[in-house]
C-alpha cells in the first residue's frame, strides 16, 4: 500500500480520535453540572376510596412525585388513618387535606357536612324517591303543598309554594354514594345540606305540609322569584281563557236612523220623499 495513503489515514484517525475526546469532556462535564430534580414522597391511595369511608393502612400507599409536594398533601400515612373520607379519591392520587374529615370526626354522613351547614332529613314518598331520580349529588328545589293560615279549602284551596332552592342532595335513604347505574332506588327519606335558617323552614314545613322535592340542573345556580300557585286561581284562569277562545266577538251593529214618509200626488203622479227626524223630537 502507498507509504502516503497510510500517513493520510493515520492523521484522519488522530483528528477523529480527539474530536470524539473534545465533545464526550463537553458533555459529561454538562451532564454534572446540571443538578438532578429533586423529588417528594406523598401519601397516595392504594386503590379507588369511596365516599364517606374511614382510612386504614390497606387504603394508602406512597408515590414519588417530582418537584414539591401540592399545597395539602400529607406525607405521613398515620396523619390520614382513621379520617373520614368526604370526596371521592382514585388509585394512585395524592391524598389531599380537603378530601378528609377533621381528625376524630369519624366517617359516614356526617363527615361529608361542611361547617356552618346542617344535614336535613325530609320524607319523601316512593314516587318522588323513585321516579325523581333523587341521588346523592344532585340538587333540587323543594315545594310545599297545603291550605295557608287563615284559610279553609273551601276559599282559596291548595296553594304550592317554592320555599328552598338549590339545594345540595347529601343521602338518598341510607345510600351516600352516587348509584353507578344510575338506577333509583326506594327511599322514605332525602337528606338536604342546608343552612340553620332553612333546616327550621324545612322542619316546619314537613311537619305541616306536603313536600315535593323537583330536579335542576347543577349548572343553573340562579336563584328566582316564583309566586304561589293556589288551586282556585288555576282553575279560574283556565276557564276564562278557555271561554275567551270559544265565544267570538261579535261586530258593533251600527245604530237605525228614525225617519218620516210625505207622499206628494201631483195630477196623475205620486211620489213618496223620505225626511230623518230631528235629533230630540218624536
Amino acid at each position: 500500500m502507498n507509504r502516503r495513503l497510510l500517513t493520510i489515514l493515520l492523521i484522519a484517525f488522530v483528528i477523529a480520535g480527539l474530536c470524539a475526546f473534545l465533545v464526550y469532556r463537553i458533555v459529561g462535564s454538562r451532564i454534572t453540572a446540571a443538578k438532578p430534580t429533586p423529588t417528594t414522597h406523598v401519601v397516595a391511595a392504594a386503590s379507588d376510596i369511596k365516599l364517606g369511608s374511614v382510612l386504614g393502612p390497606s387504603d394508602l400507599t406512597t408515590v414519588e412525585i417530582a418537584g414539591s409536594a401540592p399545597k395539602g398533601s400529607i406525607l405521613k400515612p398515620a396523619d390520614a388513618i382513621g379520617r373520614g373520607v368526604i370526596a371521592e379519591i382514585y388509585q394512585g392520587e395524592p391524598i389531599l387535606e380537603s378530601r378528609l374529615a377533621a381528625k376524630g370526626s369519624g366517617g359516614g354522613m356526617a363527615s361529608t357536612i361542611p361547617p356552618g351547614m346542617r344535614a336535613c332529613a325530609v320524607k319523601v314518598d316512593d314516587v318522588v324517591g323513585v321516579a325523581g331520580f333523587v341521588t346523592p349529588g344532585m340538587r333540587v328545589d323543594v315545594l310545599v303543598s297545603g291550605t295557608p293560615p287563615g284559610t279553609t279549602v273551601a276559599t282559596q284551596g291548595t296553594v304550592t309554594k317554592t320555599i328552598l332552592q338549590n339545594i345540595a342532595v347529601l343521602s338518598a335513604g341510607t345510600d351516600i354514594q352516587k348509584d353507578t347505574e344510575g338506577k333509583p332506588q326506594q327511599v322514605q327519606v332525602v337528606n338536604l345540606l342546608v343552612t340553620p335558617a332553612q333546616a327550621e323552614t324545612l322542619s316546619l314545613a314537613s311537619n305541616q305540609l306536603k313536600i315535593q322535592l323537583v330536579l335542576r340542573n347543577p349548572l343553573d345556580t340562579k336563584i328566582t322569584e316564583v309566586p304561589s300557585t293556589a288551586m282556585g286561581n288555576l282553575f279560574s284562569n283556565q276557564g276564562a281563557a278557555g271561554a275567551q277562545a270559544s265565544q267570538p266577538v261579535a261586530a258593533p251593529k251600527p245604530a237605525r236612523k228614525r225617519t218620516y214618509s210625505v207622499t206628494v200626488m201631483n195630477g196623475s203622479k205620486t211620489t213618496v220623499e223620505t225626511f230623518p227626524i230631528p235629533e230630540g223630537q218624536n
